[in-house]
């Protein structure tokens, strides 16, 4: 190597990182994908919540952090409107488990109660007849501890039968705030798309049915 080399080295541009093609995450600047094609078939797309549980039985302030219980309980849902235009919540609240195989076409298999389950907890939705469907929002709902989303550390990942996975983070907490709307999908008559939502709502499932004009009447339950 010659002193010029040494003064002047020659740049080399930095390695561009590999794209997942197995995996597709909604951000703020990219929040829609196509999730079926028109006339197209799937099987059932497996939608599943993750979260941190905190740390057990702690005291003082991470005791009011993750709730006096010693964790949050982070509850997986949706609303759903059909193409009839029948309407209804998926929910463990209530017992409202739903149904795969005939309506409302979508399932709640597990209540995870404290965020220790390796698999989460899971929505399943029938996609054989997609048009069956005019809009579905999944939203999650801390039952249980204080509504401090950054400590819940949340992920949602659908797993359609065809296609990469669509990941969506519970990021942007707001204090305070106990429902976040995660993801919209919507039949646009060309398919199904799913949009990023992560709006966090304080208030009930009633705040968040008035936020997108569902129009269910709703009364207190338990689980």
């Amino acid at each position: 190597m010659t002193d010029d080399e040494r003064a002047f080295p020659i740049d080399r541009p930095e390695p561009i990182p590999a794209v997942s093609l197995n995996k597709l995450t909604l951000t703020k600047t990219e929040r829609t994908v196509t999730l079926t094609k028109s006339g197209e078939r799937q099987g059932s797309m497996r939608v599943n919540l993750n979260w941190s549980s905190g740390a057990p039985r702690k005291t003082g302030f991470l005791a009011k952090l993750v709730g006096s219980g010693g964790g949050i309980d982070l509850d997986l849902g949706c609303l759903y409107e059909l193409a009839d235009g029948s309407k209804g919540v998926v929910q463990a609240v209530g017992n409202s488990f739903g149904a795969l195989n005939k309506p409302p076409y979508i399932a709640l298999d597990a209540d995870d109660r404290s965020g220790a389950a390796t698999g989460g907890e899971n929505l399943h939705i029938n996609l054989e007849r997609p048009e069956m469907f005019r809009r579905v929002l999944i939203f999650a709902m801390i039952y249980e501890g204080a509504a401090n989303w950054a400590a819940v550390d949340g992920v949602v990942t659908m797993h359609p039968t065809s296609g990469p996975q669509v990941e969506v983070r519970l990021d942007s907490a707001v204090s305070g705030a106990r429902i976040c709307a995660i993801a919209l999908l919507t039949n646009t008559g060309q398919g199904l798309t799913v949009q990023r939502e992560v709006n966090y709502i304080t208030g009930n499932q009633a705040t968040l049915d008035h936020d997108y004009q569902w129009g269910l009447k709703w009364a207190a339950g338990s689980k």
